[in-house]
């Protein structure tokens, strides 16, 4: 019997199709590399995306070909999304924090046959270029005005100059919806970074989900702003989402300091964002040194690292911000679990509510999760079974780019390196990360109840548990910390504030201060680079 029902491809440029149909005035406003503000609607870029797409036909580039982009949030690179996505190529997003080496790494392995870049990335770029033999040309995200005088790329070419001579009219193609439309590598902190295609089916499915209102809940009446950047996880696809729904869209650019960020959720009426903890952190931190508010912001996202309890408390109590606290990663599209308003949370004490708010919340529908121990068995949902989480679903990864090997067990469950357990609720509770535990004397540390228990102090800004050689009980950690400016604290001032919450055996051995922590590519703070500095603490003492 033949299906009842249309069978319409799944496909990203449906969105962006949608809302220039039906939402076409909404508005998208976007902070320049120059610091200005630009603003248009939905419909203008629907036509520039067009023109991307007419631009890449004029090339030659075939279906399946790697296009990349080195740039921050903003217009330009929400167009190259929909153009490049949209036109059956593949559009690879890649982080300019990594380092140069891992950058051009990836660009052959990804074999890239064209870079979009933005302006203050041009070093970079150059560095990189003579060593990445796929890439046919360079597109500078500029206007001709301020294209350089001289560069040492000699395929380079300027983005606006480029967009007026292709039309703005174009027909999307039919593409199959299981073709890669989009490409991100991993953050590579244990060897170099690995390649993960979206395709467009497990996109829109994620998008539609990650929508709902178990999820970020975005509708056409918000005002949302991603700090998580374009270049990571397609950041937790709210280019697609807010396209679909018809939100306001604000765009930060490269920056991302707490008054940059607060000035432009205050002038827009942001009412969501999504972000790292540690964005949150020097959001925070400004507005209370400035005594200021963001009464229309209700919502923030966040994941990448377990958010502290202390920002929890103080986005809830001091100005009426719900964190939505998840998890997800490169290999799940980004967002499994997600930690939204439910019936029990009513009533709770502040201390109970920064309980429940701690967890990383239920999967979504579309994926499935356990955690199991050492001999690969399913543990209960008892809130007490600690063991390794794995993951399976329509927008999980089940093999890495140019990899031949799966990447997943025969029932397709994806092993993540996260350890948890699961609540009889059925909320997820991350405890660490595999390579982050720290076994002292035959007994498990959680690094991240460490740090969490340290930030809860008023004086902490920031910390990082690590584990460190120890002559005697083979690991023991060693707390990494920086305080609030023009504030001084003991090390045996923070390791007093953990008697009576912890066993004595898991208070830190030691507390060590820095003036600023290193951070990784995604702006979680880098612990390998803190292991390596500090290995032979004890072992010297």
């Amino acid at each position: 019997m033949s299906s009842p029902m249309q069978q319409i491809p799944l496909l990203t440029s449906s969105f962006i199709e949608h809302a220039h149909r039906w939402h076409g005035d909404q508005e998208i406003v976007s902070r320049l590399s120059e610091g200005s503000i630009h603003r248009y609607s939905y419909r203008d870029a629907y036509r520039r995306s067009c023109r991307v797409a007419n631009l890449l036909a004029q090339w030659g580039v075939e279906n399946g070909e790697r296009v990349a982009t080195l740039a921050w949030n903003s217009h330009r690179h929400f167009e190259l999304y929909y153009g490049i996505g949209g036109s059956g190529a593949v559009i690879h997003t890649i982080n300019p924090r990594y380092t140069t080496d891992q950058i051009r790494f990836i660009i052959n392995d990804a074999k890239d046959s064209y870079l979009f870049f933005d302006r203050d990335l041009l070093p970079i770029v150059e560095a990189v270029a003579p060593h990445c033999d796929s890439i046919r040309g360079f597109v500078l995200m500029e206007d001709k005005a301020r294209m350089p005088s001289q560069s040492s790329l000699k395929n380079l070419m300027c983005y606006e100059t480029l967009l007026l001579e292709v039309s703005d009219v174009y027909d999307w193609p039919p593409l199959d919806e299981n073709n890669l439309v989009s490409l991100c590598y991993t953050s590579g902190t244990t060897g170099n970074p690995k390649g993960v295609g979206y395709t467009h089916r497990s996109t829109c499915l994620h998008t539609l989900v990650a929508a709902s209102a178990n999820a970020l809940g975005v509708s056409r009446s918000d005002c949302v702003l991603p700090v998580v950047p374009l270049f990571h996880i397609n950041a937790w696809e709210l280019p697609y989402i807010c396209a679909m729904s018809g939100a306001k869209l604000v765009l930060p650019g490269a920056q991302l300091d707490g008054e940059s960020l607060f000035e432009l959720m205050q002038t827009e009426g942001v009412t969501l964002s999504a972000g790292v903890p540690t964005i949150w952190m020097g959001l925070l931190k400004y507005m209370k040194d400035n005594a200021l508010s963001l009464p229309e912001l209700k919502k923030v996202g966040t994941g990448g690292s377990a958010c502290p309890r202390s920002i929890i408390r103080e986005l809830h109590e001091t100005h009426g911000i719900r964190v939505m606290h998840g998890w997800g990663m490169t290999e799940t599209s980004s967002v499994v679990t997600l930690n939204t308003q439910t019936a029990e949370e009513k009533g709770l004490s502040m201390n109970d509510y920064c309980d429940h708010m701690s967890l990383q919340g239920p999967p979504l529908w579309g994926v499935d999760l356990k955690v199991v121990n050492e001999e690969g068995q399913e543990l209960p949902r008892d809130s007490g079974s600690v063991g390794e989480l794995k993951v399976r679903g329509h927008w999980v990864c089940e093999s890495y780019h140019n990899r031949h090997d799966t990447a997943v067990d025969e029932g397709g469950w994806l092993a993540t390196g996260d350890v948890g357990m699961i609540t009889p609720e059925g909320s997820l509770q991350l405890t660490d990360r595999l390579k982050d535990l720290i076994k002292s004397g035959g007994e498990w540390i959680s690094s991240a109840q460490l740090e969490d228990i340290a930030l809860e102090h008023p004086l902490i800004e920031m910390a990082s548990a690590i584990a460190v050689e120890h002559p005697k009980w083979d690991e023991r950690p060693l707390l990494v910390v920086k305080t609030v400016e023009g504030n001084h604290l003991s090390a045996q001032e923070i390791r007093d504030s953990y008697v009576g919450k912890l066993a004595k055996w898991a208070i830190p051995d030691d507390v060590v201060f820095v003036s600023e922590f290193p951070l990784g590519a995604t702006g979680k703070i880098h612990k390998l680079s803190l292991k390596q500095r500090f290995r032979d603490h004890f072992l010297a003492s």
